[in-house]
């Protein structure tokens, strides 16, 4: 192996200013519009409180037009009674006292006279004072209490309360919206600051439901820490009913999963194991067999199936590896030095290299350190540089390279053979799928495995085309301890 250092492709120019600030208005929308359980929740909440307004309203208008203040007031119908009665005054003097009295109870009224309240002063049949709206009909004898008074204009509700000297006082209120408009601003004061306030409760409501739902958030950000072979049961243990129901169930689905899948690796495993005996005696025997015939055609034959058991055997060795891959999460984890494990591997790989005729140059920096599984790491490696070795041309290179990037360490394995296509960089990674025109022999599994293992280290991995050469460049990103 030689040292050797090669050019890195250019990184991509920043994005344009607008296209950051509309990407941001995006994001801002989608948190805006996209459903929330607390926009739900708070939606709930005011929508019960409007209904009870809603109800409080419609009794409002059912009592309250009937019972309209004015009618009710205890303080108008003796002041009325006690200027009527007053025997020292002239009735003129009466009447224009009455006058300013009835103007100043309609002056926050509008100036429709049939929409405001009016007045009339009887003693027996005998008109004492009539307001201009007060009707020409006499209200009906019901005592003290409210009377529903029907005229060809108007409904009116009428009280009617007697005085000394066989003087009536009956006061008219039309029986419309305005009268409950009145009622609300002037009996409900109480009411008033919580119908004004309403805007204002959304804010206490939200807080209210934020802190309601904090065991909830506190399970979903367990859950998103969570790895994708973490499977072992939420640490909830609050007692919320309605979240130990769904704690429950996600733990008993999460341990149906890791059984399940624990019997799938269990499984492949076995049985990978299992054909690796029978697989190297076949070859053993197919070997000693091509060794004692003198047939070229029957040597061919068995050529071929060398070739295929040879096929075989690297499929089984890769479902083991990519079993192991997959349990990872259980291995315990340790600091590795990133160099002495590529010099390691390559080290390791120089036969195939050499039976190739392919060259492997690596450069990498010292000192890089990650924690992780020593065994993972390993088949990433031998997985990137065996593929380059095979896919690249005799007599071409394969270039390792390692450095820090920030808080990560970048590796990256450069070949000069046909490379992907762009269409296919993102399938070649599932399981079995191989470039239809590549008549190398494989499994289709080597990707697979290496972004298993870069996943469960918490990193990258992308393919992109190698500089100068047009071969495959292969760029693996994981965190520094």
């Amino acid at each position: 192996m030689t040292a050797s250092s090669f050019r890195l492709p250019t990184p991509p120019g920043p994005r344009r200013v607008f296209g950051r600030a509309g990407q941001a208005l995006h994001e801002a929308l989608l948190a805006v519009f996209r459903p929330s359980l607390v926009r739900r929740l708070l939606m709930a909440q005011l929508a019960l409180l409007m209904l009870m307004w809603v109800i409080g309203i419609v009794h409002l208008l059912n009592q309250g037009g009937r019972a309209f203040l004015l009618l009710q007031s205890k303080q108008i119908y003796p002041t009325i009674l006690a200027i009527a009665d007053d025997a020292g005054s002239t009735p003129e003097r009466r009447r224009h006292a009455l006058d300013l009295l009835h103007s100043a109870l309609v002056e926050d009224y509008p100036a429709a006279p049939e929409r405001q309240p009016g007045i009339l002063v009887t003693r027996g049949t005998q008109v004492v004072y009539r307001s201009p709206n007060a009707p020409h009909v006499l209200p009906p004898d019901a005592g003290d209490g409210l009377v529903t008074l029907r005229t060809p204009a108007q409904r009116l509700h009428t009280r009617t309360v007697a005085g000394p000297d066989g003087l009536r006082v009956t006061m008219f209120a039309p029986d419309d919206g305005w009268n409950l408009l009145r009622a609300l601003y002037s009996d409900g004061f109480y009411v008033m600051p919580l119908l004004t306030s309403l805007p204002l409760l959304v804010l206490p409501a939200w807080l209210s439901i934020l802190l309601a739902m904090r065991p909830w958030t506190a399970v979903a950000r367990e859950v998103a820490r969570r790895g994708p072979q973490d499977l072992t049961p939420l640490a909830y243990r609050d007692g919320h009913r309605e979240l130990v129901l769904m704690v429950d169930a996600i733990n008993g689905w999460m341990r149906r999963v890791g059984d399940s899948a624990q019997r799938e690796r269990s499984f492949i495993a076995d049985a990978a194991h299992e054909l690796r005996t029978p697989l190297a005696a076949m070859l053993v025997n197919v070997e000693a067999l091509r060794a004692a015939t003198r047939d070229e055609r029957e040597r061919q034959l068995m050529t071929g199936v060398l070739s295929s058991g040879h096929r075989a055997t690297r499929l089984v060795n890769q479902l083991l590896t990519l079993m192991r891959s997959d349990a990872a999460a259980a291995e315990p984890a340790a600091p590795l030095e990133l160099d002495r494990l590529l010099q390691d591997r390559l080290a390791a790989l120089e036969g195939l290299a050499t039976a190739r005729r392919v060259e492997l140059v690596l450069s990498a920096e010292a000192g890089l350190r990650l924690t992780g599984q020593r065994g993972a790491m390993e088949s990433l490696v031998d997985n990137l540089v065996e593929n380059a070795i095979k896919y690249g041309p005799p007599g071409g290179e394969v270039r390792v390279m390692l450095r820090r990037e920030g808080g990560q360490a970048l590796l990256a394995v450069e070949d000069q053979g046909p490379g992907i296509p762009a269409a296919l960089r993102e399938r070649v990674f599932d399981r079995f799928f191989r470039d239809p025109v590549q008549r190398e022999p494989g499994s289709g599994l080597g990707l697979s495995i290496a972004r298993s293992v870069v996943a469960g280290h918490g990193g990258r991995i992308l393919l992109a085309e190698a500089v100068g050469s047009g071969g495959l460049r292969v760029e693996v990103r994981l965190p520094l301890r």
